[in-house]
């Protein structure tokens, strides 16, 4: 007994020591990074600096369908555009279903305008450079998302396929090569708008002035130990791909080379 009641008697000197230990830990709260109150990232990899001076202000407006996925992702180009344009020139509506109760009712009236534009390569869908200026502005739709979500988002939204569909016709590989592309010529939603935007404003200030946050984006971390990402496709053809294609990836990549073919 007496040799128990040591023990006893041991085993709370030691918890007496644990809590005076925790008792000494400062309270203080952990110091955080100082975080960009415009852009919402680390002051040390804040983009801000590279916005135009003063916010592009186009005739037209880019309207953003955004899946709820996207506005996660720690580096996502949609808030470039909408920071790189005045106010209400970019309109991000987020959700799988528009439009939605939750949505304005501005959204269900830009759906059913007749001067949208929704970009995205359907069957019915015409190269951009085709639609007539005069009838503008015009409200430019895209999806934003990974090409699967915004495949999702395009299929399970009727009154996306009843407008007035548009493609755009590049030949350029995108720029946000940090960010794996499923094809060669896959642009991200900000090449896309500025795009479009310098092809309806027949202006190229908005590819000139709308990339340049996404070019010191893309400096900075490839200095700072981010790689190179080739498209899928061109791993692909390079027998460099890890992963097996899916039927999904099959199909876009022969969608894209009979693209191809009818560019030539």
């Amino acid at each position: 007994m007496a040799n128990n009641n040591i023990l006893c008697e041991e085993d709370k000197s030691l918890e007496d020591e644990v809590w005076n230990d925790l008792i000494g830990i400062p309270s203080d709260v952990p110091h955080h990074r100082d975080v960009c109150e415009r852009c919402r990232r680390p002051s040390t990899v804040c983009w801000c600096p590279h916005l135009p001076s003063t916010p592009l202000n186009p005739k037209s407006r880019v309207v953003i369908l955004q899946h709820p996925a996207e506005e996660k992702r720690c580096l996502q180009t949609a808030k470039m555009l909408s920071l790189g344009l005045a106010t209400n020139k970019c309109l991000v509506f987020r959700g799988k279903k528009f439009p939605a109760p939750k949505h304005e009712a501005t959204l269900r009236e830009i759906l059913d305008d007749p001067r949208s534009l929704l970009l995205y390569p359907s069957k019915n869908s015409v190269p951009l450079e085709e639609i007539s200026m005069e009838g503008g502005p015009f409200n430019l739709i895209l999806l934003d998302g990974t090409w699967s979500q915004a495949k999702a988002i395009y299929a399970s939204n009727s009154a996306l396929h009843h407008m007035r569909q548009v493609k755009l016709i590049t030949t350029g590989n995108s720029n946000y090569v940090i960010r794996t592309q499923p094809t060669e010529g896959c642009l991200s939603t900000l090449e896309t708008a500025a795009e479009v935007l310098s092809i309806v404003e027949c202006d190229d200030v908005y590819r000139e002035q709308l990339l340049k946050p996404l070019h010191a984006l893309c400096d900075f971390q490839l200095q700072n130990g981010a790689v190179t990402h080739q498209s899928k496709e061109f791993l692909i053809k390079t027998n460099k791909y890890p992963k097996l294609i899916g039927r999904r990836l099959r199909k876009l990549l022969r969608q894209t080379e009979v693209t191809e073919t009818e560019r030539q």
